[in-house]
């Protein structure tokens, strides 16, 4: 199936390197950074689980659950963990899906065939507490994820969703927002009384 930015992200229940869930009870009210691994023992993943390890609490702060996936077993699973706390120096408490029936790949459309039948590329998936899909991303395989983009693009997008702003390129949190075009400036009043800085009447930037 084909997703889309928007659409509920799709319910599966599946064993995990923590038990089996059920993704949507899982989650809960919390927002999910879920993403895929072509296979376990893979180097480049490896430092990816790591660091996923060691911001567990800055994914804590923003209310952001940690979710792997590979198409290896619950077994394999656990000995590629040992690896990784051993050779980053971490420790993986999050749990990772044993795909090994391409169910969840399937259903995430995980699997390029040009790349492979049987492992999954890598992809992120940023969920909110509604289950929407907010942000779709697919890395090439020898490309390790940019950690600090995909935090960024949670605070935006939990900035956005709290204050009804958008964020300019580059945008981290303290900087200033923009007020969207759909805002009104009357409405803009009332909801920015701090004012702000109008470049163009589609472009104005203020500070939440």
């Amino acid at each position: 199936m084909t997703l889309r930015i928007g659409d509920i992200a799709p319910d599966f229940e599946i064993e995990t390197t923590k038990g089996k869930i059920r993704f949507h009870e899982w989650a809960g009210d919390s927002w999910v950074f879920f993403f895929s691994h072509p296979a376990d023992f893979t180097p480049v993943c490896t430092t990816e689980l790591g660091r996923t390890a060691k911001l567990s609490q800055q994914f804590a702060d923003r209310n952001v659950k940690a979710l792997g996936l590979s198409t290896d077993t619950v077994e394999s699973h656990l000995k590629w963990i040992g690896d990784v706390n051993e050779t980053q120096n971490a420790d993986v408490q999050f749990p990772i899906v044993a795909d090994s029936e391409l169910k969840v790949a399937r259903l995430y459309d995980m699997l390029h065939p040009e790349q492979s039948e049987t492992q999954t590329v890598r992809s992120v998936f940023i969920i909110d507490p509604n289950k929407k899909i907010r942000l779709m991303l697919t890395y090439p395989m020898s490309v390790g994820r940019n950690f600090n983009e995909i935090l960024r693009v949670i605070d935006s997008m939990q900035a956005g969703d709290k204050n009804t702003i958008a964020t300019p390129a580059d945008w981290t949190p303290g900087e200033k927002v923009i007020i969207p075009p759909s805002v009104s400036n009357d409405a803009a009043k009332e909801k920015f009384p701090q004012g702000w800085d109008e470049v163009r009447p589609y472009l104005r930037y203020t500070e939440v």
